[in-house]
């Protein structure tokens, strides 16, 4: 007699995966991510040169162009980056009061992470991989992982 294995039947069922590397994802993702990454900076209240750093580098001039015209297909890299902010904005407004949740960016932190700078900060040194990291930090805090 062989045992077969299987795993528990589950409501659970998992998210379907978008594809980004799919230009036509991509198409369909990009003028939203970027309407909703300029409002949280300007929730965060983020200094122009700061947003420019935290979308990987954008020139000036490219960035004021976003601003005024998003519809754009942006690059998988720049809608990872908008995809995690985004994550940490809905993060901190679940954890903390709205007043808090739009500072929690700019108060130095005890976090060991954060080694005592701002969220923004280690966001705006450490890149993407900071950002994924802030991300699971404020997921695993409320209880999301």
């Amino acid at each position: 007699m062989s045992l077969a294995y299987a795993y528990p039947k589950s409501r659970f069922e998992p998210a379907t995966l978008v594809d980004l590397n799919a230009r036509a994802e991509r198409e369909r993702l990009s003028k939203s991510a970027l309407l909703g990454f300029f409002r949280l900076a300007a929730a965060w209240r983020v200094r122009d040169d700061d947003a420019r750093e935290l979308l990987g580098g954008l020139s000036s001039s490219a960035f004021y162009d976003w601003k005024k015209h998003p519809e754009r297909v942006l690059e998988v890299d720049r809608i990872t980056r908008i995809s995690y902010l985004l994550g940490i904005y809905k993060a901190l407004h679940i954890l903390y009061g709205d007043a808090l949740a739009d500072e929690w960016v700019h108060l130095p932190n005890t976090n060991a992470v954060f080694q005592g700078r701002t969220p923004l900060a280690y966001m705006l040194a450490g890149g993407l991989l900071a950002m994924q990291t802030v991300r699971r930090l404020l997921d695993a805090r409320r209880g999301g992982l």
